[in-house]
């Protein structure tokens, strides 16, 4: 495979931010451009992207499109979706997707062929979710406990909140404990009834120090207050049935190794999930994710969202120089997605060196954060308007709100597109001059003051438009991510699905665990002794 940045298309990449593309204007472009809007809008299964407010133009988009095809995108993406090894150094396939195709399923393109495993993976689903309903059928059960960290806590937790309209949350409470911090379960702990009360330990092999600890301290806790059946009162999704029959569980739910952790939530690990909204809303979230899967697979790429999204995200990355991109979800239930963005994006595509482990010579990942709307306008988005860096935003509206608050979410969505709106258009020093000076400023010169109230403006955003934050739309949003990181790691020459950079520091903390038992600090540096000491109970 040729590197992104030894082909032709990146060299006219280059050629052409620095002639156009790095002094490209929104508003020119908008004034010029009658039919921008339409143009740059895309629709995909359940979301609609208006891409117009990009620092893109028609020769940039087209070079990028070349770009993906002389890096060999779509090759390398049916190769994702027909299993083959695609994560070369742990020897795996990456075939999530097949979690969520229906039984039976077409071909998702006559490229890829008939979905593998799909027994297998009904198999487990369909238990899955039986018993997900005989948990959600058990009025005894009050609360139910996910024990899990990474893509065994984000996904689920994420999904239950954005969901909470779908569920019966007056009939049992969903919780997650993630944290090998006590201070995450112990407060849990002190609320809960044992016998009202179904733990879900979620660990592919039932090995993840923070879950153990924190699936230990459960069982310690339910026996100490009269617990007596584990079984009933302990579910697993893992693949080592033996640990947790050992630990006292029964009843487990496996996934297989080409199901990665931060894509796992369409597999057992979406048990929560299920025992949230049902399993009806389950398939629905799975059907959500398969359509997008569809269009990722066929969409010519000059039509295929994923894909574009993706290569603004190199143009940005690796042209522009912006480190990083802000994520806005107008939307309360949406509130764990940056959250969950995180672990998918910097996980997967924060690597330094290509598939055949030499180094890059560019940028991979940006840093991914956010907050809700219109929280953020109240925290960091002085910054996105008036700071010294250009930070991509990413907005996220649903159309129909779940609630009967109409007012308040008419508020809600004009807030979503002012802050757009204004970081597009910005304002000039001459317009605040022409403002009515504050009073508590009069003492300023008008001068001063204007640039002190001025707004850059040209900074880009995309908005993302859901019809309603449906189980549907859940699903395509974020098999829309997947395959967005797929393709800016696809074009990078990156293996997006290992994460080595996990290891080291686990690996680091089993050394020193005992070493804050007995104090020894021979061997180490002066830091790491010093802090070892102060910090020994």
């Amino acid at each position: 495979m040729i590197r992104c940045e030894r082909t032709p298309a990146w060299a006219a990449l280059q050629g052409h931010y620095q002639a156009q593309g790095r002094a490209f204007d929104l508003r020119e472009a908008f004034a010029r451009e009658p039919g921008r809007f339409r143009h740059f809008g895309v629709e995909a299964p359940e979301v609609y992207a208006d891409l117009s407010k990009n620092l893109l133009d028609a020769t940039a988009l087209r070079l990028l499109l070349d770009l993906a095809r002389e890096c060999g995108l779509e090759a390398q993406r049916d190769a994702m979706l027909r299993g083959e090894i695609v994560n070369g150094t742990e020897g795996r396939a990456v075939l999530h997707t097949a979690l969520r195709a229906p039984r039976d399923a077409a071909p998702l393109s006559p490229a890829v062929g008939a979905s593998p495993f799909g027994d297998e993976v009904h198999g487990v689903l369909d238990a899955m979710l039986g018993y997900a309903e005989r948990v959600r059928a058990d009025a005894g059960l009050t609360d139910i406990v996910n024990i899990g960290i990474g893509g065994s806590d984000l996904g689920p937790r994420m999904a239950v909140q954005a969901l909470d309209a779908y569920g019966d949350t007056g009939r049992r409470r969903l919780h997650f404990v993630s944290n090998v911090d006590g201070q995450d379960i112990s407060p849990l702990l002190a609320r809960l009834e044992p016998t009202r009360t179904l733990f879900i330990v979620a660990s592919k092999t039932f090995t993840t120090q923070e879950t153990m600890a924190n699936a230990h301290a459960a069982r310690a806790w339910f026996v100490a207050h009269g617990g007596r059946d584990v079984n009933r009162h302990f579910a697993a999704a893992t693949t080592n049935v033996k640990a947790a029959a050992e630990f006292g569980i029964r009843t487990t739910f496996g996934f297989w190794d080409w199901v990665g952790g931060r894509y796992s939530l369409w597999s057992a690990i979406g048990l929560p999930i299920a025992i949230a909204v049902g399993a009806e809303h389950f398939r629905a979230l799975l059907a959500g994710a398969h359509a997008m899967d569809r269009h990722f697979a066929s969409a010519p790429l000059a039509q295929n969202l994923p894909v574009l999204l993706g290569l603004i995200d190199v143009w940005y990355r690796n042209f522009h120089g912006f480190a990083s991109r802000s994520v806005a979800p107008y939307h309360q239930g949406l509130a764990r997605l940056p959250a969950y963005l995180q672990q998918l994006e910097m996980e997967s595509n924060g690597k330094r060196v290509d598939r055949e482990g030499q180094p890059l010579a560019l940028a991979t990942s940006p840093v991914v954060w956010g907050e809700p709307g219109t929280n953020g306008q109240h925290a960091y988005f002085q910054m996105l308007h008036q700071g010294s860096d250009v930070i991509p935003v990413e907005f996220i509206a649903v159309r129909t709100p779940a609630h009967d608050l109409a007012e308040q979410h008419r508020m809600l969505l004009a807030n979503c597109l002012a802050q757009s709106q204004a970081l597009m258009q910005g304002k000039t020093a001459a317009e605040a001059l022409g403002e009515r000076t504050p009073t508590a400023a009069a003492d300023l010169a008008p001068d001063v003051l204007a640039r002190h109230r001025s707004f850059p403006g040209n900074r880009p955003s995309t908005t993302l438009v859901l019809e309603t934050l449906s189980p549907a739309a859940l699903g395509a949003l974020i098999a829309l991510y997947e395959h967005r990181v797929f393709t800016s790691g696809a074009i990078w020459g990156i293996n997006s699905f290992d994460q080595w950079g996990v290891e080291l520091g686990k690996a680091l903390c089993n050394a020193l665990l005992p070493r804050l038992i007995d104090g020894d600090t021979r061997g180490l540096d002066g830091s790491t002794a010093g802090l070892l000491q102060r910090l020994r109970l």
